[in-house]
């Protein structure tokens, strides 16, 4: 009975933290849109700085703007990933292979006095999800413990297909009934009180020392998995240790075919073809305009969606490739598109946003329908996905 009560309470806590979720993921969005505006223009003309004949000094600091830039990034990434706006590489695979894969790394992380125990079940179901993003699910959660253990411990990874039933959902309101594959991560560190366990995903909260922390790793993990179509139900109390539940949708597709990531990439190629580039942000579209013009290619820019409408009717013919923000004032891409259809300009689209919300394009990232580039991201990038559009890929 006791036990019974003890998870209505923490039902009861995460039910009213998923509502708070919602309203705060939205406002997370948004900043992170906004900021990966900047950090497009800080990071990209960084770079290009950097490639410069300048003193050892100055390219000191400017190693050191870049460096701060990219941890800026990195929490923009993870706002976007709270909030359930970032872009995902689907593929289908099993949990066990995620585990197997970090082992190492997991291993470094907790250090020698944190044991780890696994379980893992053989023959287990297959996910639909990004595999990289359940890895920084996993390894957040790993950070998390063992931080609760800070005199060492012993860190428990386990995976079972699931079915869960009516009875179960009605007590854990934040799934659906059906099949699910559950990875579980345990420790028997400090465990939390109801009033820690009732804030633990929202962004910024952290019970670490100031500087010790962001905030942001649960949050991250509460993001992706809810993304992916699952949830998390996590059970702790002071003194006991806490046991965190990821439950993903079981799915009867086959596996993936596994990337190779090993493959060097090669410099991208100068251009000569004509773009039409659609920001409404100035710095990004100065920078983005510099980047293209320096390797050959001729542009033609535009600060809005009307703007690029008369950009595109002077010069039907010439252009070759739009490079366009997803979220723009007056017009929507989606609109945009089909305006351009309209006059005759047929060249593809490279979608760029620091915010990818409009449901047309990211319906057709997650197919593998459309070319996006997120911000914020290098000249090298850009050239790149550019060169690719270009050619066809």
């Amino acid at each position: 009975m006791e036990q019974d009560e003890r998870e209505r309470i923490q039902g009861e806590a995460q039910r009213r933290q998923a509502s708070r979720m919602e309203a705060v993921g939205q406002l997370a969005g948004g900043i992170a849109h906004d900021f990966n505006n900047l950090l497009t223009a800080i990071l990209g003309y960084a770079q290009l700085l950097s490639e410069r004949p300048l003193g050892e000094a100055a390219l000191a600091d400017v190693a050191e703007i870049s460096r701060a830039g990219e941890r800026a990034a990195s929490l923009t990434k993870q706002l976007l990933a709270f909030s359930r706006q970032q872009v995902q590489k689907i593929a289908v695979f099993v949990l066990n292979d995620v585990v197997s894969d970090t082992e190492a790394m997991l291993a470094r992380l907790l250090g020698e006095d944190v044991r780890i125990r696994k379980d893992l079940a053989p023959g287990l179901g297959r996910v639909k999800a990004d595999p990289g993003q359940i890895e920084q699910v996993l390894v957040n959660l790993v950070v998390n413990a063992r931080d609760a253990m800070p005199k060492g411990g012993t860190l428990r990874l386990e995976t079972r297909d699931v079915d869960l039933d009516e009875a179960y959902v009605a007590a854990h309101p934040a799934g659906a009934p059906g099949p699910y594959v559950m990875l579980a991560v345990s420790d028997d560190g400090c465990g939390m009180d109801p009033a820690t366990l009732a804030r633990i995903f929202e962004p910024f909260f952290t019970t670490k020392p100031a500087g010790k922390g962001t905030g942001l790793g649960l949050a991250t993990v509460y993001g992706i998995v809810k993304q992916s179509g699952g949830f998390v139900w996590v059970y702790s109390d002071p003194g006991r240790g806490s046991t965190f539940r990821i439950y993903l949708p079981r799915v009867e597709e086959p596996a993936s075919a596994r990337r190779d990531s090993g493959t060097p990439r090669r410099a991208p190629s100068r251009g000569t073809e004509t773009v039409l580039l659609v920001e409404d942000d100035d710095a990004v579209r100065r920078f983005v305009r510099g980047v293209l013009e320096r390797n050959g290619y001729t542009v033609f820019e535009a600060a809005s969606g009307p703007d690029a409408v008369n950009v595109a009717r002077a010069n039907t013919g010439a252009i070759q490739l739009v490079v366009s923000d997803v979220v723009m004032p007056e017009m929507s891409v989606a609109v945009l598109k089909r305006r351009l259809d309209a006059i005759g300009v047929r060249a593809p689209i490279l979608y760029m946003s620091g915010h990818p919300t409009d449901a047309v394009v990211m319906r057709g990232v997650r197919a593998g329908g459309v070319a996006f580039l997120q911000k914020p991201f290098s000249p090298g990038d850009l050239l790149a996905r550019v060169r690719r559009v270009l050619d066809g890929g």
